[in-house]
């Protein structure tokens, strides 16, 4: 069974008057604002946990980056005046002057002065026999290089530098080695052999600290120097090197032994190893772990601070809603009311209809009897009767304009839409209120644009709009005021009408609210519905409602309404 209007009404303020629903909803709006207000302080804390750590890891990296790219630089530095200085030799000397021993002791004792590192220094021939030596391993003279990999390497390149490796000498060392071709085609390599302890000194210099560990590291894994870490010189690296370029880069990734380390590593030109540059990761953020303790204070204040708050503002938007229940019992009056405007309306019309057709035969009458008195000779009352007659029919039009006007206000519960006369609505409109306004002596001013194109509108929708404002209009200015209906083309595609009166008009803030359901200024004689209502009307129907208006000087409403009728 269908509920009445009258039992949803008493249903409603049943609601209403009950404060245990109220209750309920209490603590549901504070359990759901409590979880809604602690996500986004979970969230943060989530957030600031990741951005210290990143910013963490971005002060890290960046020292790391920037130390090994010096270091690096310091290798190759110390690699090419090596390669060059045996480049020199090479190519200064004739293959001669270098087979002689004795000349190329004096040459490698200057080179020692010059350039440290350098162990020994050998001449070879390009069947890769060894035959001149200088140095402390003299047995090395006569030996053949010629099945040897870097051999065939110089060979083809010009220049080598290899691994580090102990080889005949037993000690870690690493050979350059250059090929020099002369003029008449004879070609040589000169052999120079350099200690690592250079490069131990080089990466002693980079200031690693008691926790840092930075190593030389082959291409296939081989130790090149001793790593604190993960072994002696020639060990194999026991995790894959990640992926590394000539430029400094740094990574994070899980070595052998279980840490998370930061490493750094860049290629060193011309040779076939890599610097490698090691942080652990959870030495570097213990900075993070030192303030856990602070903003869990902060958290749990944070959360008892929310639920106060949330309590709090609980209370008011119950308070505010109890308010709003208060007013959408006002709604549902006003739907009554509109109920009772639309029996209205229909009884209008049918009141209407049945006044037209006794008026029909009045009307019909009256023109009888003219012609009838046309008929007749001239007589003493024919002028008497003839005014008569001219009063009936003019009884009859005026009763006519109030049924006309009646069937309107019907038409209004029936939504159609028609090519209609916007001048010709507003004027119909106006007269409703002629009676209103000639009692205040109120000045109803009209300014139509006689090429107002017709356009589809609805009839009772719209004349319901010009209502509305009007009466608003009527409302607002003084007795002996002014109000002004304009019309006029806007564009190809807009028409638009104007309703302006010099009346109280309305400040800044109330033009911003008076299009919101049940705002009002008139108190308790309006119900705030009527400009929502209007504004909803006009967007329905395609169009725009604009207002100017300034305090204490008037207010004009102009609406702009579609030439063509939008589908929607």
């Amino acid at each position: 069974m269908k509920k009445t209007l009258s039992t949803f009404l008493g249903d409603a303020r049943t609601e209403i008057s009950s404060p245990v629903c109220y209750q309920v909803l209490r603590r549901k709006i504070v359990a759901l604002m409590a979880i809604v207000s602690l996500l986004p302080l979970l969230s943060l804390a989530g957030i600031n946990y990741y951005e210290h750590q990143s910013a963490m890891t971005a002060e890290i990296q960046a020292p790391l980056r920037a130390l090994v790219g010096k270091a690096k630089h310091s290798f190759e530095l110390f690699l090419a005046e090596r390669t060059s200085a045996v480049s020199f030799i090479a190519s200064a000397y004739s293959f001669d002057e270098l087979s002689d021993g004795a000349n190329l002791k004096r040459i490698f004792q200057v080179m020692r002065r010059e350039f440290t590192g350098f162990v020994d220094l050998g001449l070879i021939d390009s069947t890769g026999r060894q035959i001149s030596y200088a140095g402390p391993y003299n047995e090395l003279i006569g030996r053949n290089y010629s099945e040897q990999e870097w051999f065939h390497q110089v060979q083809f390149k010009g220049t080598y530098v290899s691994d580090v490796f102990m080889g005949f000498r037993k000690f870690p060392h690493v050979v350059i080695a250059v090929r020099h071709t002369s003029e008449s085609g004879k070609s040589w390599v000169l052999r120079a052999t350099l200690d690592t302890m250079h490069f131990d000194r080089i990466i002693a210099a980079m200031g690693l600290g008691a926790d840092g560990d930075a190593f030389l590291v082959s291409r296939n894994g081989i130790l090149q120097t001793d790593s604190r870490r993960y072994g002696q010189v020639l060990d194999t690296l026991d995790f894959p090197l990640p992926p590394t370029n000539f430029e400094a880069n740094v990574q994070t990734i899980q070595d052998s032994q279980g840490d998370t380390i930061f490493i750094a590593s860049a290629l060193i030109t011309d040779t076939e190893f890599a610097l490698v540059d090691v942080k652990v990761k959870p030495t570097v953020f213990n900075t993070w772990y030192t303030v856990r303790a602070d903003l869990l204070f902060i958290f749990v204040t944070g959360v008892a601070l929310i639920f106060l708050a949330v309590y709090r503002v609980t209370s008011l938007l119950i308070v505010r809603l109890q308010e709003s229940d208060a007013q959408r019992l006002g709604a549902i009056h006003q739907m009554e009311h509109s109920q009772k405007l639309s029996s209205i309306g229909r009884l209008a019309a049918g009141v209407a209809h049945e006044i037209n057709n006794p008026l029909a035969i009045i009307n019909e009458k009256a023109g009888l009897m003219r012609d009838i008195l046309n008929l007749q000779p001239e007589c003493s009352f024919s002028d008497k009767f003839a005014k008569q007659i001219e009063a009936i029919q003019r009884s009859v039009d005026r009763c006519r304009g109030i049924t006309h006007r009646m069937l309107g206000f019907a038409k209004r519960m029936d939504v159609k839409i028609e090519i209609l006369d916007l001048n010709a609505i507003l004027l119909e409109t106006l007269g409703f209120l002629e009676r209103e306004a000639q009692y205040r002596n109120v000045t109803l001013e009209t300014e139509l644009a006689q090429d107002l194109p017709r356009i589809p509108t609805d009839h009772g929708q719209i004349q319901q709009v010009f209502l509305n404002i009007l009466n608003n209009a009527l409302a607002a200015v003084p007795d002996g005021g002014h109000i002004v209906l304009r019309s006029w083309s806007e564009n190809d595609q807009i028409v638009g009408i104007s309703i302006a009166d010099d009346g109280c008009g309305m400040s800044e803030e109330t033009c911003k609210h008076m299009f919101e359901p049940f705002y009002t200024t008139k108190k308790e004689k309006g119900t705030g519905l009527g400009m929502s209502i209007t504004y909803g009307i006009v967007k329905r129907l395609g169009g725009e409602l604009q207002v100017q208006s300034k305090l204490n000087e008037g207010t004009t409403v102009t609406i702009l309404l579609p030439k063509k009728l939008v589908e929607g």
